[in-house]
C-alpha cells in the first residue's frame, strides 16, 4: 500500500537512466551481434565471450540495482526481456547450425507464448504480471549455462566432448524447470482469477 512505501522508493521505481538499466541495454545490443558471430563468420570463440559477458552483466545489473538503490520498473522489464532474447537467439542459432534439434529450439518460445497468453487474463484482475518464481530463475540459470556449453561442444576433442555432456545436462534440466515454472505460473493465474474480482 502507498502508506508502506519507503521515502524515495516511488521515485527510484520511475528511474530510467541508471547504471543497471544501461547494463541491461548493452546486453540487448549484444543479441544481434551474437547472431552475426555464430551464423556469419562462425566466430564461436567471440560468441562465447559475448555470452560470458552477458552472464556477468546479468548478475551485475541486479547487484548494482540493490547496492545503489536504483531498482526501477524499466529495469524489471529490461532484465527478463534481455534474458529471454538471449535464450531465443542462442536456441535459434544453434538449431540453424544443427547443434541442437528443432524440438528443443521450439519448446522454449512455446512456453513463452503460453506466458504471454496469460497476460490478458491477468489484466482483467488489475495485474500486468506476477512475481518471478524461483523455479523460473533456476531454469534461466540452467539454460544460460547449457547453450554456451553446447556451442563449445560443437567441435572435436576432449573439451568439446565434456562441454557437450554438461551442456545437455544443463539443457534438459533447464527445459524441464522452464516448463514446470510455466505450469506453476498458469496455476497461480487460475487461482487469482478464481479469488479476485474483475476490474
Amino acid at each position: 500500500m502507498a502508506g508502506d512505501v519507503a521515502p524515495g522508493a516511488e521515485q527510484s521505481a520511475t528511474l530510467v537512466w541508471t547504471v543497471p538499466n544501461a547494463l541491461s541495454a548493452l546486453r540487448l545490443l549484444g543479441v544481434p551481434l551474437f547472431l552475426y558471430l555464430v551464423l556469419g563468420p562462425e566466430e564461436d570463440g567471440w560468441a562465447l565471450a559475448l555470452l560470458v559477458a552477458s552472464g556477468i552483466t546479468d548478475y551485475l545489473d541486479g547487484w548494482l540495482a540493490r547496492k545503489l538503490d536504483q531498482q526501477s520498473v524499466v529495469g524489471q522489464i529490461l532484465d527478463p526481456v534481455a534474458d529471454r532474447l538471449y535464450i531465443l537467439a542462442v536456441v535459434v542459432a544453434l538449431a540453424l547450425r544443427d547443434v541442437i534439434p528443432w524440438w528443443v529450439a521450439a519448446s522454449l518460445p512455446l512456453r513463452d507464448a503460453l506466458m504471454w497468453g496469460l497476460v490478458p487474463l491477468l489484466r482483467t484482475r488489475g495485474y500486468s504480471a506476477l512475481p518471478v518464481h524461483f523455479l523460473g530463475k533456476a531454469a534461466t540459470f540452467n539454460l544460460l549455462y547449457a547453450f554456451p556449453l553446447l556451442l563449445l561442444g560443437d567441435g572435436e576433442g576432449t573439451v568439446a566432448t565434456l562441454a557437450q555432456v554438461f551442456g545437455w545436462a544443463f539443457a534438459i534440466w533447464g527445459i524441464a524447470l522452464y516448463w514446470w515454472a510455466g505450469v506453476l505460473y498458469a496455476w497461480q493465474v487460475r487461482r487469482l482469477l478464481a479469488t479476485t474480482e474483475r476490474r
